[in-house]
């Protein structure tokens, strides 16, 4: 069965919106160590519909180092309002997401990431669906923005390590404590 991880760049006070305003200045090679290692391990990306839109817009044309793994890596956009996927080796997910997620989940494969995708994340979270999450805790308070626990009722987790980067970054990874 793969495990379903979820990746997530917040600061101290819970924001995780649009982090490529106020993240990049954190954003070294360990840290680029530890988001390669991930994305090494995942077979697929699970996004949602906004995320998929704005990797969409970018990574198509983009020359990074990481776009062949980006644009050639199996994608599952999970929405209710797009009805076409247009980049590469994406697949709707619409309907019974929950159901459907579970079916991707059982099959055999690599582990599936989630990159943001807020939404997504807490909907895993409630359904006990996310099998990893990882935070990697920014040392900056935003003081607004979407947080990434907001509107979820309480789900117990298990820390599973930490680690701290040279720029603050604290990398948490938690598990489902039950």
């Amino acid at each position: 069965m793969r495990k379903i991880i979820a990746s997530l760049f917040v600061s101290v006070d819970g924001v995780a919106e649009a982090p490529e305003t106020w993240h990049f200045p954190y954003f070294d090679d360990e840290m680029g160590n530890a988001v390669s290692a991930a994305m090494a391990n995942s077979g697929a990306m699970l996004l949602g519909r906004v995320q998929y839109q704005q990797f969409a817009a970018y990574w198509p044309t983009s020359e990074d180092e990481v776009a062949d793994i980006m644009n050639n890596q199996k994608k599952y956009v999970v929405t209710n309002t797009l009805t076409e996927a247009t980049w590469n080796n994406t697949e709707i997910i619409s309907g019974d997401v929950l159901d459907r997620i579970t079916t991707l989940k059982s099959a055999a494969g690599k582990d599936i990431g989630v990159t943001g995708s807020l939404t997504l994340v807490r909907s895993l979270l409630t359904a006990g669906l996310l099998d990893q999450l990882q935070l990697y805790v920014h040392p900056i308070v935003l003081g607004k923005g979407a947080r990434w626990f907001d509107d979820l009722n309480t789900v117990e987790l298990r820390l599973a390590s930490a680690e701290t980067f040279s720029t603050g970054v604290i990398h948490q990874t938690y598990t489902p404590a039950a």
